[in-house]
């Protein structure tokens, strides 16, 4: 959730030119793994249940967008090299943008100066 709420402004401010779309994926810092002190408790997903009470944390936000779910073979996150998180912007179904690896590299400000244009 590093920089949720300029994500959620993205959204508010674009929608009616852009469509999101978050595809929620294998957990980067499950308490099980590789986890952060303080972080939201989430087990590795087992399971497609396990991975959708999981999305649930995010759910709580109330986005404004759809919230789907990577498969349990992580094929999403494969293709499109996304965890622990990425953006992407598509036009036409062509990549026009690939964001670095968050959370680092996560600059919803790049997707928003390619929208203004």
């Amino acid at each position: 959730l590093f920089k949720f709420d300029e994500f959620k402004k993205l959204v508010k401010d674009f929608n009616s030119v852009a469509d999101f779309l978050i595809i929620y994926i294998e957990e980067a810092h499950a308490i099980d793994g590789w986890a952060f002190k303080n972080n939201i408790v989430i087990e590795n997903h087992r399971n497609l249940q396990d991975r959708k009470k999981a999305a649930e944390f995010l759910l709580k936000e109330n986005p404004s967008y759809p919230v789907v779910l990577d498969t349990m073979e992580n094929l999403s996150s494969s293709k499109y090299a996304a965890l622990p998180e990425r953006l992407y912007l598509l036009r036409e179904g062509k990549i026009v943008y690939k964001g670095g690896v968050g959370p680092w590299n996560y600059h919803p400000q790049d997707i928003r100066a390619i929208l203004e244009k």
